[in-house]
């Protein structure tokens, strides 16, 4: 059975000072060892660890050394590093923090803080991790829906970066509209369970069609469900809403006004636009005036006013973005 314990790399050059950390860590990781800096490289090749545990002052390089060198590599960046030094100064401390380490530990050492450090900033790596695993999930059901629409993935990239600029200049955070960013690929995803003689008909949609076609912002929410996640929980809300409108005239609830989520009337407005000028099988593009003039012209009936208002002002940054990412 492979060894489930998280692995630590502690690297020092004297070897008593190796010995003591073993003895306060050896029942509860997996360890490794290495007495230099280089040495301490050429392990992290052949067994990536979760933490390393770096003493400071070392012949030849030192800590901060392997830290630089570490900080630059993709693939290594992320690897959490304690310094464990006998330097008990605020610049040193500083420098190191600056490098990107995450923590100091100063010796001698203390057994209850050496334990309570390294668990905690395991346990920062396990959340960093469900994070990012949560993403990729959302990005690939976002994926998924490509393949039963005539939209492309560059459609899908444009309108999310839209959706960003808006949100930023509407007021929000950097992390709400880097979260809006993420969960705006989810906006069609009930897409899915449209049947396929609908979704891929070429030409216009009867009146059934689209009263069945108008069915998948609730199934899109279903997908996405009840979740822990506040990332889904958003995309749920961007896709049960993206197609409300100002005037009260959308669907699937007919909300009006602020009723609306403001994701969803910013998702709106960009995943409109990106409609209008891009092309399809069944669609020539809009020319970028006319697609402006038509946002315009539906000011306080599909899109909320002040977002047309920022949309505008916005203009350039959305049309860089649109000339970046060409189908």
């Amino acid at each position: 059975m492979p060894n489930s314990k998280p692995k630590i790399l502690v690297v020092d050059d004297e070897p008593i000072n190796l010995k003591v950390l073993n003895n306060i860590l050896k029942d509860l990781y997996k360890l490794i060892f290495a007495k230099s800096g280089a040495e301490a490289l050429r392990l992290i090749e052949k067994e990536t660890p979760d933490l390393i545990l770096l003493d400071v002052m070392m012949p030849e390089m030192t800590g901060y050394d392997v830290c630089e060198h570490l900080k630059k590599q993709a693939v290594y960046k992320s690897i959490p590093i304690i310094f464990v030094t006998a330097l008990n100064d605020a610049i040193d401390e500083a420098k190191g923090l600056n490098l990107g380490a995450v923590d100091y530990i100063f010796k001698p050492v203390t057994p209850a803080v050496v334990k309570a450090r390294v668990k905690t900033h395991l346990s920062l790596v396990d959340i960093e991790e469900l994070k990012r695993t949560r993403l990729q999930v959302i990005q690939r059901l976002g994926k998924a829906s490509e393949y039963k629409d005539n939209e492309t993935g560059m459609h899908i990239l444009r309108m999310s970066h839209y959706s960003k600029v808006i949100s930023l200049a509407y007021g929000h955070t950097l992390k709400q509209a880097d979260d809006l960013l993420h969960a705006a690929p989810m906006h069609d995803i009930g897409k899915i369970g449209i049947p396929d003689r609908i979704m891929l008909k070429p030409g216009k949609l009867t009146d059934e069609e689209f009263e069945e076609m108008k069915k998948h912002p609730e199934i899109g929410a279903e997908i996405l469900g009840e979740s822990d996640s506040d990332l889904i929980e958003l995309a749920k809300i961007v896709a049960m809403t993206h197609h409300e409108k100002w005037d009260g005239s959308g669907y699937p609830k007919q909300l009006k006004g602020e009723e609306i989520p403001i994701v969803g009337r910013i998702v709106a407005l960009a995943d409109v636009f990106d409609a209008l000028t891009s092309e399809r099988p069944y669609k020539h593009a809009w020319p970028v005036e006319e697609a402006v003039d038509f946002i315009k012209s539906q000011k306080g009936k599909h899109f909320d006013p002040e977002l047309v208002d920022i949309f505008e002002q916005q203009l350039d940054k959305i049309l860089e973005i649109k000339n970046n990412w060409q189908d």
